[in-house]
């Protein structure tokens, strides 16, 4: 993969990581429109992925250094909540990366029309996020059943188009928590989250070998990932502070719609129904 599909997937993964517009199905997106802006299909995307991930992983562990030194002290029972809540999106993507067949695997985490339609779901969670009054209870002192609530949810984001960020900080102002605790423990949910999903795609690549990307490109989309993702993060607790999210829901709407004109031709389908609506 050459340096300008590296820092472009960079700069994706950087924003969309954080910011509730689903960073799998932006990542599937741009690389299908790399390739059609006429640069070879990104055959090594894992590698890179690995990469992008672990770069805006870091920069969850900087922004959140505090709550994390706090929960490895005082607030130590956070953390069996923590891992209740990614027990769910732990096994539905185990199950999916060693259940199921890779071409199945394909056509579910790697399926651009899947993404056109999941893209408006998303902003449907958002609008219904921003609706939601934000409940009273703190983090640290929610129930093991409001913990299991909110990573039910972050399994559902495993479909590309569904936002992770999106999906739990809504989960967690439907389970009662505080804008702030909502956002907080979403962003501290994403570590195992993030990890985890590393480590699976270390896994293959030490199963199938390298693909050869250079370890410079690798540690050049690893420190934009990082940056970009920090000053997405800080963008996105303002909006969530300010119960602002269905914001984001004027982004995914057209994009999603755009999406699916795309890759099904629905233009050309319209016309054609228009003309058989009246008798052309």
């Amino acid at each position: 993969m050459g340096w300008t599909e590296i820092l472009l997937l960079a700069i994706v993964q950087g924003l969309t990581e954080f910011l509730p517009v689903s960073s799998s199905g932006h990542l599937v997106v741009g690389n299908a429109l790399l390739g059609a802006l006429g640069y070879p299909l990104a055959k090594d995307l894992v590698e890179v992925s690995i990469a992008l991930h672990m770069g805006t992983l870091a920069s969850v562990l900087v922004y959140y250094r505090r709550e994390i030194a706090r929960m490895l002290g005082t607030d130590r029972r956070v953390i069996p909540l923590l891992i209740l809540a990614t027990i769910p999106a732990a096994i539905v993507g185990v199950g999916i990366k060693k259940g199921l067949p890779e071409t199945v695997q394909t056509q579910v985490l790697d399926n651009i029309v899947l993404v056109g339609f999941m893209l408006p779901v998303t902003a449907m969670i958002l609008v219904a996020a921003s609706r939601r009054m934000a409940g009273t209870t703190e983090y640290p002192q929610m129930s093991w059943g409001q913990a299991l609530a909110i990573g039910v949810a972050q399994s559902f984001a495993i479909l590309p188009g569904v936002s992770r960020s999106g999906s739990t900080i809504a989960a967690g102002l439907g389970a009662g928590l505080t804008r702030e605790s909502a956002s907080t423990f979403a962003f501290l949910m994403a570590i195992p989250a993030i990890l985890g999903a590393g480590v699976l795609e270390m896994l293959d690549v030490l199963k199938e070998g390298t693909t050869g990307t250079p370890v410079a490109r690798l540690a050049v989309g690893f420190v934009v990932s990082f940056v970009v993702g920090l000053a997405a993060l800080a963008l996105l607790i303002q909006f969530v502070k300010r119960g602002r999210l269905a914001v984001f829901a004027w982004y995914l709407v057209p994009l999603g719609i755009a999406v699916l004109v795309w890759q099904l031709g629905l233009v050309s389908q319209w016309g054609f129904a228009g003309e058989v609506a009246t008798g052309g």
